[in-house]
């Protein structure tokens, strides 16, 4: 049996390491949603809106997006054009992505509401709610910091 004052320790490492990771929770958990259901994603020609592609951007390459330089479609007079055809594998039986996606979209939610009811229980206890501000505070600019540098 765990002595109770190791137990102690382990619940309130867990407590601070959930409080400090909680911002980058949220973060991942609301992007991989949105690209979960391809929010991310230039359809009919229309650009989703900026902040979507931002956060896209952090959440695949962790970087903020680069501008795409325009494609230069010169060719030479008398140049052959030659199209390319996709090639598909065959991986085995097409099935609809639909059920994992709402699946994944349940999950992000989940995960998104159970990081906000531990950022609320832990500011709610007062013996330790100078700390909890404080690793929530460093879980957020720590994040923010990386990103920018």
């Amino acid at each position: 049996m765990i002595n109770i004052r190791v137990m102690r320790r382990l619940r309130q490492f867990h407590l601070y390491l959930g409080i400090f990771f909680a911002p980058a929770i949220l973060f991942f958990a609301f992007s991989g949603a949105l690209q979960t259901f391809d929010f991310h994603e230039t359809e009919r020609g229309i650009a989703p809106p900026r902040w979507i592609a931002v956060i896209a951007a952090v959440h695949k390459k962790q970087n903020f997006p680069k501008p795409k330089p325009p494609k230069l479609a010169q060719r030479q007079i008398g140049e052959a054009v030659t199209p390319v055809t996709p090639v598909t594998p065959s991986i085995g039986p097409r099935h609809s992505p639909f059920p994992l996606k709402v699946f994944v979209g349940f999950m992000s939610v989940g995960l998104m509401l159970s990081a906000l009811l531990g950022i609320v229980i832990a500011l709610n206890n007062k013996t330790i709610r100078r700390g909890s501000i404080f690793m929530l505070v460093i879980g957020t600019v720590v994040p923010v910091a990386l990103l920018l540098l």
